[in-house]
């Protein structure tokens, strides 16, 4: 049974969420259904837009598929096509505050939604009057959406979609939070990953962060328009560790990160390994694995390895990432537990039984705290702890 919520006025930040009742670690805290949802463009094909599985099923069959349609063989962008499914579906943060850049970003997404709906909504201005006041204008519309819609991530934290959770949207960011959001298809739940005391705020994370304390902060001031003022990013503690190593020798892993993202988009394994793998090995010895960047590409390497079948190359790879992870991701954090699962399966594949019960199971306490226990992904784990065992256990 969910913990029962309660807004309040959080200091320093505006509205907030906190726990009326305290809740332990790997407590169900709230769950919501999505205002509005749509799957990722580059995944339309591959996940179901109901049930936000991966079937292939494309189940909304309605006003929405009138405009993709007659869009053909463009396609907007994953928050036209939100905030489009909000006006389908009717049921804070301001215009001032933006940059200029990012008006003119949003002006130019006004126009894409105007023009997307143009088959269903020849009159967007008049269907709008059904939504709130401050949403019945276009920009205001996507500015909402780009500001509080969350990224719907199946059970191995990998982006299916974009939502709106209004229930749930006043959670606040903290750096080292006390709550993870995870998803069961499109609805959201809240879980504690510490224990909460009654009346403390319930905060998640709005970014990935591993990151040095400025790119945290860039990236959080781009996207949601505040400055991160937690302990982290006042002490910046990590940074020196995180930015470790020779810097002529670890700006070529920053510099073409972005490139080996692109190809790993594409599904060009071959590049992506050849690539990776050649910026590792001219690092190895200036870089150590705890940087960064050096972390970013050895898990590309690793993803590469994995969907070409190169499985003693993925265990090295893999390897070499968990002192990072467990460094970087303070337990119980998803992202590690998942790491020593993925890791822990290479090892199970490649005969070595009992280094795969070991990581497996750091990885299962892990998870049932910031998953659950009921979990499809935590039981199929468990089952693997049962067949490593089984696999040790004298016949």
């Amino acid at each position: 049974m969910s913990v029962k919520v309660e807004r309040f006025s959080s200091p320093g930040k505006g509205n907030g969420l906190r726990a009326v009742s305290g809740v332990p670690a790997g407590g169900r805290v709230w769950s919501a259904a999505p205002l509005a949802a749509c799957v990722s463009n580059t995944l339309t094909g591959e996940v179901c837009s109901g049930c936000f599985t991966r079937k292939g099923v494309w189940s909304v069959r309605s006003r929405e598929c009138v405009c993709l349609r007659d869009l053909l063989p463009r396609a907007p962008t994953d928050s036209v096509r939100l905030a489009a499914r909000i006006l389908f579906n009717p049921h804070g943060t301001t215009w001032t505050s933006m940059s200029e850049q990012k008006r003119r970003g949003l002006s130019q997404l006004a126009d894409m939604l105007q023009i997307y709906l143009q088959p269903e909504v020849p009159d967007l201005m008049e269907e709008m009057t059904s939504l709130p006041p401050s949403c019945q204008d276009p920009l205001s519309l996507l500015a909402k959406v780009a500001c509080n819609c969350f990224t719907i991530s199946d059970e191995e934290l990998k982006e299916v979609g974009v939502g709106l959770y209004p229930s749930l949207s006043l959670l606040n960011h903290d750096c080292r939070p006390n709550c993870v959001v995870v998803f069961e298809g499109s609805r959201l739940v809240l879980r504690a990953v510490k224990d909460v005391c009654p009346g403390e705020e319930l905060l998640i994370s709005y970014i990935d962060t591993v990151s040095v304390t400025a790119d945290r902060q860039r990236q959080l001031s781009d996207q949601y328009h505040f400055t991160c003022n937690c302990q982290c990013c006042g002490t910046q503690a990590m940074d020196g560790a995180m930015l470790c190593g020779e810097e002529s020798c670890w700006r070529p892993l920053e510099q073409a990160h972005p490139r080996l993202e692109g190809l790993q988009a594409d599904s060009q394994w071959t590049a992506v390994l050849e690539n990776s793998g050649s910026l590792l090995s001219a690092a190895e010895c200036a870089v150590p694995d705890d940087n960064v960047h050096k972390l970013r590409v050895a898990d590309l390497a690793l993803d590469a390895c994995v969907n070409l079948g190169v499985w003693g190359r993925a265990l090295t790879y893999g390897l070499k990432t968990l002192p990072a992870y467990r460094r970087y991701y303070p337990d119980p954090h998803p992202a590690h537990g998942l790491q020593l699962m993925r890791v822990g399966k290479l090892h199970h594949y490649l005969g070595n039984t009992e280094e795969a019960l070991d990581l497996l199971r750091q990885g299962y306490e892990i998870l049932r705290i910031t998953h659950g226990e009921e979990n499809p992904l935590t039981r199929r784990l468990s089952l693997k702890l049962e067949q490593c065992r089984a696999e040790i256990r004298p016949s």
